[in-house]
């Protein structure tokens, strides 16, 4: 009897050694592949893989926070997502509506004020009649106010201080609709800062404190994701993000990007996080709720993403996956039939349409195992 439980403890050891011994390989191959994408027009990357299936929480960093000082990146530092923000703004309006303040098919002129109510209107708009489903599928027909030249960087960089009002005025004043409501997919970050509107109205809350509170952050132990200050938040933690040029955009004013279609700094961990609690039903009351939030969206013609709500279905080596990607060069993606979550921040965008350069590249190495 001794002798088989001496035999069995002995077995165990040395199944646990090579788990062990094979991590250890895994994360020095993630760290080799995270490596080979630094180059002289991405001077930083972030990244994390979890994946259940595989047994696998790492995350990394490459290269330099700031490419002017020489100063390391570090794999807990945060960065501006820009508009991976949408997929946070969809959860909170669909955990209103599982809380039946506010439902799907209601009309936004109930929600949001009467002065961009009224600004919608002369702009072309009809408030009466485009949803809140509308919006969170960009489907309202609504242009989108950073296409505007005065939204262009080099008015950004003048460090101006952007309003929800005056984002709206942008609008209307300098782009006309794209097309009837429900006909068509038109990407608008106009249609999510509304959406933050009508969050903060039915909350009476700030923007920042209803996400964290009705997608139960403390909870979900998501530390690192928040609202960005309006003045800025210019700490050793927040990484340097540069833009397609090469300039850097650290000391550009957030408000430019704070209302809705995006405005949350986060960590890749803690948004990895947050995309496998969503998918694990750990978001939602409900688990019908995440299948509303990813059900799609018809149109007579195909649209340039299949968007559902806050996110789109796409494919990554053969499989599907679940996405969203910002400006600034964060992208991150679920894959359910491996179970695994990748959040990934280029701090230079990766120079290309398309899926971020690394994903694929992890993907495949996981399939191999």
């Amino acid at each position: 009897m001794y002798q088989k439980l001496k035999y069995t403890l002995h077995l165990l050891i040395i199944v646990s050694l090579m788990v062990i011994t094979m991590r250890a390989q895994s994360n020095l191959h993630f760290q080799a592949e995270l490596d080979s994408q630094i180059n002289e027009n991405i001077p930083g990357v972030l990244l994390t893989v979890i994946s259940k299936e595989k047994q696998i929480d790492w995350s990394g960093a490459s290269g330099f926070t700031d490419k002017v000082h020489n100063i390391k990146l570090l794999p807990h530092q945060t960065f501006r997502m820009a508009s991976v923000t949408k997929t946070f703004i969809a959860s909170t309006i669909l955990r209103l509506w599982e809380d039946q303040k506010l439902k799907l098919e209601d009309p936004i002129i109930q929600y949001i004020s009467k002065e961009h109510s009224e600004m919608l209107i002369k702009g072309g708009y009809a408030p009466e009649k485009i949803t809140i489903l509308h919006l969170l599928t960009h489907s309202s027909g609504m242009a989108d106010h950073t296409h505007t030249e005065r939204f262009h960087i080099e008015y950004i960089k003048t460090n101006h201080n952007w309003t929800r009002t005056e984002q709206l005025l942008e609008l209307i004043h300098h782009i006309k609709p794209v097309g009837e409501i429900g006909k068509q997919f038109s990407y608008s970050d106009t249609g999510y800062i509304l959406l933050g509107e009508i969050i903060e109205n039915i909350t009476q809350k700030s923007l920042g404190e209803a996400i964290e509170t009705l997608l139960d952050f403390n909870k979900l132990g998501l530390h690192s994701i928040h609202i960005e200050d309006k003045k800025g938040e210019f700490t050793a933690d927040r990484i340097h993000q540069y833009h397609m040029d090469g300039e850097d955009t650290y000391f550009i004013n957030p408000t430019f990007d704070l209302y809705g279609g995006g405005g949350l700094l986060s960590s890749t961990h803690d948004l990895a996080l947050f995309y496998k609690y969503l998918f694990e039903h750990k978001v939602f009351r409900n688990k019908s709720t995440l299948q509303r939030m990813l059900t799609p969206i018809s149109y007579s013609e195909k649209p340039a993403l299949d968007y559902r709500m806050g996110i789109w279905e796409t494919e990554i080596e053969g499989l599907k996956a679940y996405t969203h990607s910002g400006f600034w060069g964060t992208q991150v993606i679920y894959i359910p039939n491996i179970q695994t979550t990748i959040a990934v921040n280029y701090s230079q965008w990766w120079g290309k349409k398309g899926i971020a350069p690394i994903i694929p590249i992890i993907v495949k190495r996981l399939l191999k195992k």
